[in-house]
């Protein structure tokens, strides 16, 4: 180790030692222990619920803890801290909603804190820029700093999260689900300037659920578990599987799940199918009870080719049939009308409607099931068919009355599965069903994928995560360019092989 790395290793840029917070009669954090090292980059991983968020608006001064023998920020004690002191002091957390000004330019959004108060003038949004473009140079990234932010792809509005964190001097940087909404290119590149951060000594809490990325790009993992430290481990010589066991207690099966339905009856058929500048020449079937998964990168045309076969667009050539009959909607409610089913990759703001409670969001797509002769809504079979999904899937809530909003992720994701199932489809179409979905709810999820198959529906499992179709898939379709390339047995490849496929 030479004598930098040790000076780093000495230096730490957190420190926390039995730090404690409950809320009501729930022990959120209990006796935590956790450090971050300058320059280092760290992941704190656990299950949604475990008590990571709490723990990380306890450090940038949100909440205050009821314990805490020791908060250390940069070698300071300190006895309580403000959301404005963690700031001045170099701590920042980029939420995974950004927290950003969508219509406010590039460079209004990086040096935002610096404008408050303050009035316009020329000189001063001159400095703006300039500074502003500075802090992208730090990052070897080049944007239109006076494009409304509205105009940037997901993952260059990342970029000027962290962008507005470096103009704050930032030197210890939370980032929460950084990756989740990305490809795997932009999700390379997000990672290497992480790592350009950690070699400029900035720290890094990286939270994400994407294992893989977790080994990675982390030294160390902190594993919280139903607000309990379970251990700190260094990511070197660490499983995606040993560590879904520490995070869940539990051990997760990662196995290839194979059933063979050859003399199924086909339940959806694509021939030809084709929409110009998205996809061309798409053909497949699935047979009842299968479960066929599209792989692919982002962009290969595979959510393009989803809406078409749920009404949100129209082919312009090619041919369906659903059940054997002739089958070309003209909008959403016709698909759903026929027994089709989609479960978007969107969920916040396609898949639920955050401000409506549990129950509603339940039955929102069966509500023609629901009427009285009269026409109004029937409260008994609402009520029924609510308490049928929740207990049918496992749904972890309070009351049905709940906003959908106070579940995690994995449960939200179970609701909206509820949403869909309660119209009694025929094709389900799972686009992306785990994005934000911690890895137990994962497991969870894919065991009712399976038992939903195994009472004959038909899947269709879309998914740019390897293992999620190598493991859950009966056949598997590459899509690329907007072409289906090739259909893979899972039995007869590996993952490694799948990925060098893919990502060739």
């Amino acid at each position: 180790m030479d004598d930098m790395t040790t000076a780093k290793a000495d230096r730490y840029a957190l420190r926390l030692r039995k730090v404690s917070k409950a809320f009501g009669g729930v022990q959120a954090l209990n006796a935590v222990d956790f450090e971050v090292r300058a320059g280092e980059v760290h992941c704190l991983a656990g299950e949604n619920g475990c008590g990571k968020s709490t723990l990380i608006k306890v450090v940038t001064g949100v909440h205050q803890p009821e314990q805490a023998e020791l908060i250390e920020l940069f070698g300071e004690p300190v006895d309580s801290i403000t959301p404005v002191q963690a700031r001045q002091m170099g701590v920042s957390v980029i939420w995974q909603d950004l927290a950003l000004f969508p219509h406010m330019s590039v460079a209004e959004n990086i040096a935002f804190d610096s404008l408050v108060g303050l009035r316009p003038g020329l000189s001063r949004t001159g400095a703006m820029t300039e500074r502003a473009r500075a802090v992208l140079d730090r990052l070897g990234v080049t944007l239109d700093l006076g494009a409304p932010l509205n105009d940037l792809p997901i993952a260059q509005r990342q970029v000027v999260a962290i962008a507005r964190a470096l103009m704050n001097d930032a030197r210890l940087i939370f980032m929460d689900e950084p990756t989740a909404s990305l490809t795997q290119s932009e999700t390379d590149r997000l990672l290497d300037i992480v790592r350009k951060l950690s070699a400029d000594g900035v720290a890094i809490v990286f939270v994400s659920h994407r294992l893989a990325e977790v080994l990675d790009i982390a030294e160390r993992v902190t594993v919280v578990r139903d607000g309990n430290l379970v251990g700190v481990y260094p990511t070197e010589g660490m499983s995606q599987a040993r560590l879904g066991e520490l995070m869940t207690g539990h051990h997760i099966e990662h196995e290839v799940d194979v059933r063979d339905r050859p003399e199924a009856r086909p339940v959806f058929e694509v021939t030809g199918l084709s929409r110009h500048g998205e996809f061309e020449d798409v053909s497949l079937t699935i047979r009842e009870g299968e479960v066929l998964g599209l792989t692919g990168l982002i962009g290969a045309g595979r959510t393009e080719l989803a809406h078409v076969l749920m009404g949100m667009r129209r082919a312009n050539a090619g041919t369906m049939r659903l059940e054997g009959a002739a089958y070309r909607p003209t909008n959403i409610r016709e698909a759903i009308a026929r027994g089709m089913a989609y479960v978007s990759e969107d969920r916040l703001s396609l898949g639920l409607l955050q401000k409506q409670s549990i129950a509603d969001n339940t039955v929102i797509s069966a509500l023609h099931k629901l009427l009285e002769p009269t026409g109004l809504l029937s409260e008994r079979k609402k009520d029924a068919l609510v308490r049928h999904w929740i207990k049918e899937l496992g749904v972890k809530i309070g009351q049905p009355e709940d906003a959908i909003s106070t579940l995690s992720g994995g449960n939200q994701q179970k609701v909206v599965l509820a949403k869909w199932l309660a119209t009694d489809p025929r094709l389900l179409i799972l686009d992306s069903p785990t994005v934000g979905v911690d890895v137990g709810a994962r497991a969870g999820i894919f065991r009712i994928v399976r038992q939903l198959a195994d009472a004959g529906l038909a899947i269709l499992l879309i998914s740019d995560e390897v293992t999620e179709v190598m493991f859950h898939s009966d056949r598997i379709l590459h899509m690329a360019d907007g072409r289906i390339v090739s259909e893979i047995d899972p039995r007869e490849i590996t993952v490694p092989e799948l990925e060098e496929r893919i990502y060739a």
